[in-house]
């Protein structure tokens, strides 16, 4: 073929419940009664107080004010007709919350007045006994605390006055004052401790949010040091790994720096040879300059005869060391189990150092560039899962997809042949091709073998070489990959149009790729070719 290169109460009543709770009344001897007064009348000249009388015997009697069968209890600053048994209030119990509320009665009781059982005698209306008070315990002496007294320290100096008094002699009076005076300094020393933290806090927030990030000076000493850039990696990233090198003074002097200038947001991942100690602007324009990059770019479909030469470059190594390297320890590298390496395979590599931009600077071991290779296109391949689609597609493995998809690169010219080259491709390799007799006839797989890109090769020199990578002779695929092909072409070979393509010519010579179904559709896109090319 012509083409090639690739997110919110009263008391009740309780019940009929005794004044005595239950227990049995206790009847005391009757005491005279004088008056017959009614329900609701006092006797004239009452004056509401109790008058004592003496009988005879020396002890003064109470007069009793009150006649009837019922008695009339003063409750909350009224008369209660209870019908029931009067009762002298006593001292209340200070234990006890009720004992001067009015008790809630109820029942019947006896009525004792007029009889030698009526005890004790009732209190006029509208008085009350007061509590007693309780005895000062002898001997008690007011806390000195509660008395506005000095604790500890009051104490001890009555009991120093004392032993003056007594004559026996002075003690001195233990200074508790220094314990006070030590606390007040742990106080002090806490205080001030904080006011400090917060001090040196608020000094490294001014100087985080408003003073400058500290940055050296100049274009950096004559010490380089290569720091590799991972894809993806942001403007904090960046200045991380710059000031862990050396090469600048803070990550954050860097990320002010790549703002301030114009396309340094477009800092790309690779290695970079720069100098120590730069200032974050001289480190932002050296990584502008491609001359401080020291990456290996693959780009896709290119040979990895063309990868081997650009480590040798940019380690410095002899013409040829990385391709020697590549033969000897290609099965330490990390290819996936289903590569293949058989005595045609003309490099077991090919195929298998992905496209892409991979650090390479001096003191680096080629070795290490090459597996950093394979295990980019392990992981591409894996992911597109390659070995479970190859057999959909008419192919025994994966292996023979990947060498599908370096044709496809290599001999399409632009994104929109892909497709349509991935199914020139399929469709030659089909049984039932009689146009080709499943040969391919790419002069890629020619150029591939020479280590050449001519578009122009003589039939007379095609038809003499035996090499299975010439597919004008041998039909099917050749032994292997004719280059490492990117993703767009990966992504063509898994999805080929379906409209018949078996031919193709760049009528152009260059990027203008043609497409025919017929033999004779061919001949008139082979003539278009010469035309174009002075034949």
């Amino acid at each position: 073929m012509y083409g090639d290169g690739g997110w919110g109460g009263q008391q009740t009543q309780a019940g009929r419940q005794s004044a005595y709770d239950g227990r049995p009344q206790q009847h005391h001897p009757r005491t005279p009664q004088y008056g017959d007064w009614t329900h609701d009348q006092q006797q004239p000249g009452y004056d509401g107080q109790q008058h004592p009388y003496h009988d005879g015997s020396g002890e003064a009697q109470y007069e009793q004010r009150f006649a009837g069968h019922a008695q009339h209890q003063f409750h909350q600053g009224g008369w209660d007709a209870t019908g029931t048994h009067g009762q002298v209030p006593y001292a209340a119990d200070p234990g006890d919350p009720y004992g001067q509320h009015p008790v809630a009665y109820g029942g019947e009781q006896p009525d004792f007045y007029g009889t030698e059982d009526a005890y004790p005698p009732p209190e006029p209306p509208g008085r009350r006994r007061e509590p007693e008070p309780e005895p000062e315990t002898a001997g008690e002496e007011e806390h000195a605390f509660v008395a506005g007294g000095g604790g500890e320290d009051a104490e001890e100096h009555e009991l120093q006055s004392r032993r003056e008094r007594r004559g026996k002699g002075k003690k001195p009076v233990k200074n508790t004052k220094r314990r006070t005076g030590c606390a007040c300094m742990v106080v002090v020393l806490v205080f001030g401790g904080g006011l400090g933290g917060v001090g040196y806090f608020g000094y490294k927030f001014y100087q985080n949010r408003f003073a400058p990030a500290p940055d050296y000076a100049g274009e950096g000493t004559s010490e380089t040091v290569s720091v590799e850039i991972p894809k993806g990696a942001g403007g904090w990233e960046i200045g991380r790994r710059l000031e862990q090198a050396g090469v600048v003074k803070s990550a954050a002097a860097f990320v002010h720096a790549q703002s301030s200038a114009p396309g340094a947001d477009g800092i790309q991942a690779g290695a970079y040879l720069l100098k120590k100690e730069m200032s974050a602007a001289s480190a932002v324009r050296l990584m502008l300059d491609p001359r401080s990059q020291n990456n290996v770019v693959v780009t896709p479909g290119e040979r990895n005869s063309g990868v081997y030469a650009a480590i040798d470059k940019k380690l410095e190594l002899s013409s040829g060391t990385t391709k020697k390297i590549a033969d000897k320890q290609y099965k330490n590298l990390g290819l996936p189990a289903w590569a293949q390496n058989d005595g045609d395979l003309k490099d077991p590599l090919e195929g298998f150092l992905f496209p892409g931009t991979y650090p390479a600077a001096k003191g680096m071991k080629p070795e290490a560039i090459l597996k950093q290779m394979v295990t980019q296109a392990k992981q591409k391949y894996a992911a597109y899962g390659l070995d479970e689609k190859a057999k959909g597609l008419g192919l025994k493995n994966a292996f023979e997809l990947v060498t599908v998809a370096s044709l496809v690169q290599a001999e399409g010219k632009t994104h929109d042949d892909f497709r349509k080259m991935a199914e020139v491709v399929y469709n030659r390799l089909k049984p039932t091709n009689t146009e080709t007799n499943r040969l391919l006839q790419f002069d890629s797989t020619y150029n591939y073998l020479k280590g050449t890109s001519n578009i122009h090769i003589s039939e007379k020199e095609i038809n003499s070489n035996p090499s299975p990578y010439n597919t004008y002779r041998h039909p099917g695929l050749p032994p292997g990959p004719i280059g490492n092909p990117g993703e767009d072409a990966l992504k063509a070979t898994l999805n080929p149009t379906d409209d018949g393509w078996i031919y193709f010519v760049a009528t152009d010579g260059t990027n203008n790729t043609e497409f025919a179904k017929t033999y004779a559709e061919f001949l008139e896109l082979k003539d278009k070719f010469n035309a174009n090319a002075g034949n």
